[in-house]
C-alpha cells in the first residue's frame, strides 16, 4: 500500500473513532437531558431534547458510510476489522440508547401537565448508573482496555436491581390508589427505557473486549478466566 494511501487509511480509522465518541457524547446528553426534563417536569426541554435525535440519526448514517468505505476501498484484515466491525456494532447501540432518551422525553412530555405521584428519587439514580455505564464503556473503547470493559459488564446487575426497586414501588402506588395507574406506568416505561441503556452500554462493552482480544463473550454465563 502506497504511503499516501496509508494517511488516508489511517485518518479514516481515526475519523471513526472520533465519531463513534461524538455520538456517544451526544447519546448521553440526551440521558441526562431528558431525565432532567422529566425530574423539573419541563415539557420545553423535553421537546427540545425529542428534537435532537435527528442528529443522532444523522451521525448513525455518517459512521455506517465511512465503515463501509473503509471495508470496500482498504480491505482491512485482522485488529482493524474488528475496529471497523465494532464501530458498526457499537452505532447500532448508540442509536438504540438515543431511542430511548427521546422515549423519556416523551414521557416527560406528558407527565408535566401531572401531579406527581411521589418525589424521584431511584429513577435519577438509575439514570445516573447508566451514563456511567455508558461513558465507561466508551472510555474502554478508546483505550482499548478490557478490565475496564468487564467493569462495565459487572455494574449491570446494579441497574437491574434499581428497576425491581422501582417496579414493586410503582405497583404499591397503583393497588393503593387506581387514579395514579396511567401516571405510574409512564414511570415505570422511563425505569425500563434506562434499563435498556445499562443492556446497551453492556453490549458495547463486549464488543470492546471482541475488537481487543478477537474472543465473543456475549451469552456466556462466565467470563473466560484467560482472558
Amino acid at each position: 500500500m502506497p504511503q499516501h494511501t496509508d494517511r488516508v487509511y489511517e485518518s479514516m480509522l481515526g475519523k471513526l473513532r472520533t465519531s463513534v465518541l461524538e455520538m456517544g457524547g451526544l447519546v448521553e446528553d440526551q440521558i441526562t437531558q431528558a431525565v432532567r426534563a422529566l425530574v423539573d417536569r419541563n415539557e420545553p426541554l423535553a421537546r427540545a431534547t425529542i428534537e435532537r435525535d435527528h442528529t443522532v440519526n444523522r451521525l448513525d448514517v455518517e459512521i455506517d458510510d465511512l465503515s463501509l468505505k473503509l471495508l470496500a476501498l482498504h480491505q482491512p484484515a485482522a485488529r482493524d476489522l474488528r475496529l471497523i466491525t465494532t464501530a458498526l456494532k457499537i452505532t447500532t447501540d448508540l442509536e438504540r440508547i438515543g431511542d430511548m432518551a427521546e422515549h423519556i422525553a416523551e414521557r416527560a412530555v406528558e407527565l408535566s401537565a401531572e401531579l406527581p405521584i411521589k418525589p424521584l428519587i431511584d429513577i435519577p439514580r438509575m439514570a445516573d448508573l447508566a451514563r456511567d455505564m455508558l461513558h465507561r464503556s466508551l472510555d474502554a473503547f478508546v483505550r482499548e482496555d478490557t478490565d475496564l470493559a468487564l467493569a462495565v459488564c459487572a455494574s449491570d446487575d446494579a441497574i437491574d436491581h434499581l428497576h425491581d426497586q422501582v417496579f414493586r414501588e410503582l405497583l404499591s402506588f397503583m393497588v393503593e390508589d387506581p387514579k395514579v395507574i396511567s401516571r405510574a406506568m409512564r414511570l415505570l416505561f422511563v425505569s425500563k427505557y434506562l434499563e435498556r441503556v445499562g443492556d446497551h452500554a453492556t453490549n458495547i462493552a463486549e464488543m470492546v473486549i471482541f475488537m481487543v482480544k478477537g474472543r465473543s463473550i456475549r451469552h456466556l454465563d462466565t467470563v473466560p478466566r484467560d482472558l
